[in-house]
């Protein structure tokens, strides 16, 4: 199980130290939101913010890009130091070509998809990915509720990912705190994203450790999906309803 917070809700004042803060906390990746004010109704950082990022911290950043058009920026975010590059399936036509390109620059691959958005649309592209984020919220702005609408979609992924022996991870993100990371982990999520639900607490490292009990404890059991062994993400030497078949 693997805990991401996300910079969203750091003290963007003080990124590099919000970054070290976390990954002494206990952090395993620390996630970006990148938004263009286009694909979604705000805006964000680019990649100065996550070279900013990657020169305080050895953690994988994990690079989500809420985009209209984020084949002009994959080789950008690349350089800069992003580990996982995630794009939209609601993007239609190019998915394809965005995930080859992604794979192409060495970068784990990711696709992301919307709450209204229907989980079919993203079985063609499943053996091609490492992550398979799905929004719990709709994108663009921090500290939404939950939408528990979007469990039953977790529970789909996983059992695809379980019947056809395949070894993406399963992550979510958006109101994500400890009673909503368990609900997630129990339908197969093992990658949390969370803002304020863990940098609104004072205490960064407890709330890590609070929320990685909770997900390991609901997640038990379910008993291994990969088809191979976990690879790393690569880190960096710098100081620091119901399922169908």
């Amino acid at each position: 199980m693997l805990i991401a917070p996300s910079l969203l809700a750091a003290d963007l004042g003080r990124i590099a130290e919000e970054a070290a803060r976390a990954q002494r906390a206990g952090a395993d990746w620390l996630h970006v939101d990148i938004m263009d004010g286009h694909f979604v109704p705000n805006l964000t950082f680019g990649p100065a913010f996550v070279q900013a990022v990657r020169a305080a911290t050895r953690l994988p950043l994990d690079v989500h890009l809420m985009c209209l058009r984020p084949e002009i920026l994959l080789e950008s975010f690349a350089q800069a130091g992003a580990s996982v590059l995630t794009v939209h399936v609601e993007l239609d036509g190019r998915v394809e070509p965005l995930l080859w390109k992604i794979k192409s620059l060495g970068m784990k691959v990711g696709l992301a998809i919307n709450p209204p958005t229907p989980i079919a649309s993203v079985r063609p592209f499943l053996k091609f990915i490492d992550l398979l984020l799905v929004m719990t919220v709709n994108p663009g702005f921090g500290g939404q509720p939950f939408i528990e609408e979007t469990v039953p979609k977790l529970l789909q992924a996983d059992a695809w990912r379980r019947k056809n022996a395949l070894g993406f991870r399963l992550e979510v993100d958006g109101g994500i705190v400890e009673a909503t990371a368990v609900e997630c982990a129990r339908a197969g999520a093992d990658t949390f994203v969370s803002g304020t639900g863990l940098f609104g607490h004072r205490n960064l490292k407890a709330a890590i450790a609070r929320m990685r009990r909770a997900v390991v404890r609901a997640g038990e059991g379910r008993g291994s999906v990969a088809a191979r062994p976990d690879e790393p993400i690569r880190s960096h030497s710098v100081p620091v309803s119901a399922v169908s078949p």
